[in-house]
């Protein structure tokens, strides 16, 4: 069965990686073309050759740090140029980590909000002008659970997640009058390399989150009818016990 998606352009922040390259195989498979960005140029140039020779999809890479509002406008603005448009964007990349607010370092709690927070907001705020014109679009912004809860050395992280469903909330209710649904995913811990990077524990493979598993919820979201809204959703691992 063709998916009603085929056809559509998104551009996917954080897409050399983790949680970022499975949505763009994810989305790929079903026939959406795809602008992928990353720090790492080499990961998202040889993603999209990948992508283009499996699914016969037009994919395009930019190496762009989020967190730098020069890098990530001239990256968006020629993935739109390449694609002919933009009708999904997923603000995926993120970075963690954890300690008390005296232990951390202020530049590294600084850094959480600049590349959780303020990258969602500069890609949204780079792509929103065409999704406006084209009076249609879906932002999908990827928070967390620690969003929705702060816990003891989870400040910086929380607060930047907090930040990411304070945004989406104001964003969706902005834009809605354009056509353009704006959605915050609340993930738990996912089995990625930066959740083993900084030290999450991670269970069996039946009951960790798997990327796959956010792909296929965004896959979902992004299927419904675009009369409905899902302002926010959870997910959360089932207990192994």
């Amino acid at each position: 069965m063709t998916s009603r998606l085929a056809g559509q352009r998104a551009i996917i922040t954080g897409a050399g990686k983790g949680i970022g390259r499975v949505v763009a195989e994810s989305f790929a498979k079903v026939g959406i073309h795809v602008g992928l960005i990353s720090r790492t140029e080499s990961d998202v140039t040889s993603l999209a050759a990948q992508l283009q020779q499996s699914y016969g999809v037009r994919a395009f890479a930019a190496a762009a740090d989020v967190s730098v509002r020069s890098e990530i406008e001239q990256a968006v603005a020629g993935l739109i140029s390449q694609l002919g448009g933009v009708d999904i964007l997923i603000n995926n990349a993120g970075t963690a980590s954890f300690g008390t607010v005296l232990e951390m370092p202020v530049e590294q709690w600084e850094r959480m909000i600049q590349v959780n927070l303020l990258g969602t907001y500069y890609t949204t705020r780079a792509a929103l002008p065409t999704m406006i014109e084209q009076n249609s679009g879906n932002i999908i912004n990827v928070s967390s659970t620690a969003g929705e809860r702060g816990s003891a050395t989870t400040s910086a992280y929380s607060a930047s997640k907090f930040g990411v469903m304070g945004f989406t909330e104001s964003l969706m209710q902005e834009v809605r009058k354009h056509n353009i649904r704006v959605t915050a995913l609340a993930p738990s811990t996912v089995n990625t390399d930066l959740a083993k990077r900084v030290g999450l524990k991670l269970g069996d493979e039946d009951h960790q989150m798997q990327p796959q598993d956010v792909a296929d919820w965004i896959l979902s979201i992004l299927e419904l009818p675009h009369r409905v809204v899902v302002k926010q959703a959870s997910l959360i691992m089932t207990n192994p016990q």
